[in-house]
């Protein structure tokens, strides 16, 4: 077997975390070659989600297999993760956000004469009590922001049972006693992937993300580090020591433009889809529907 690239155990990893909370909630699951599809569905706000672990042999192969996978899952709301920017989902309701970097830092402790002292007032922990794991919650769904979640309920982003999944950890971050933000990160055996890095409005630019950052990367001194970049992030990421390891397109459905950036429809994404003719698959591309247990 050849030794995966830092790509791959970035994707490997962010694909081992949805299985994970799959495995959790008893969603539906697919593992192809070279993909993961985890059929989330909590409540209308949730998303299927896509993530391409491998290049594609064959993009167009591909795209087929995933058409027909959402044309049975009655797929309405999607969001793909492509770090090889092969696939062409722009035809099927779909659109492309900016493009965002994968990263990985090599595993090692951190370089002192990068790190910089914390912050007064400045306190981190990993967050193990429920008012503790509420307090991630709400930072990551108002300081990221993620609007479908807006009003923050205590469980509709993360559920207090994913708080028991062997790998994932919450970690808070509090300025003169109030919450300031927070992330999560998620141990697969072979990496550490860190995920919903989000401060507060309030608290922005004094120093919270990177102490947080810190804080995970001292207790997985052993692991290389990934995450997913935004352009505002990426800078503090490589003082951290991440190198960008390729670019992602994530595609999203329905679109997210304005209406009047593209063809007004009242059809839902399932819809769209159903209506095109089936699509040639690749006969060695079809592989048979996997559902995890609850003790995954």
């Amino acid at each position: 077997m050849e030794p995966r690239s830092r790509l791959e155990l970035a994707n490997d990893n962010a694909a081992a975390h949805w299985l994970g909370m799959a495995g959790v909630e008893g969603w539906e699951t697919r593992t192809g070659p070279g993909y993961t599809a985890v059929r989330c569905d909590r409540d209308a706000a949730d998303s299927h989600r896509v993530v391409i672990t491998r290049r594609p042999v064959d993009a167009e192969a591909l795209t087929g297999e995933l058409l027909e996978l959402f044309r049975g899952w009655e797929t309405r709301q999607l969001c793909l993760e492509d770090p090889y920017r092969v696939l062409d989902l722009a035809g099927h309701g779909c659109e492309a956000a900016m493009p965002q970097a994968v990263m990985v830092r090599e595993a090692g402790p951190l370089d002192p004469a990068r790190t910089r002292r914390e912050a007064p007032g400045l306190e981190l922990l990993e967050a193990v009590r429920e008012g503790e794991l509420a307090e991630v919650e709400r930072a990551v769904v108002e300081g990221f922001p993620v609007p479908a979640r807006l009003p923050w309920r205590r469980g509709e982003m993360f559920p207090s049972a994913w708080g028991a999944l062997r790998g994932r950890r919450s970690w808070l971050a509090r300025r003169q006693g109030v919450t300031a933000g927070a992330c999560l990160s998620w141990d697969d055996g072979m990496s550490v992937g860190l995920y919903w890095v989000a401060v507060l409005p309030e608290h922005r630019s004094q120093g919270v993300a990177r102490a947080l950052l810190e804080r995970v990367l001292r207790a997985h001194p052993e692991r290389p580090a990934t995450l997913t970049a935004t352009l505002l992030g990426e800078p503090l990421y490589r003082k951290l020591g991440f190198v960008e390891q390729g670019l992602a397109t994530w595609w999203r459905c329905p679109a997210m433009s304005p209406p009047a950036a593209r063809p007004v429809t009242d059809r839902l994404v399932t819809d769209r889809l159903l209506a095109e003719p089936p699509t040639a698959v690749h006969p060695t591309a079809v592989h048979p529907i996997t559902t995890l247990s609850a003790e995954a």
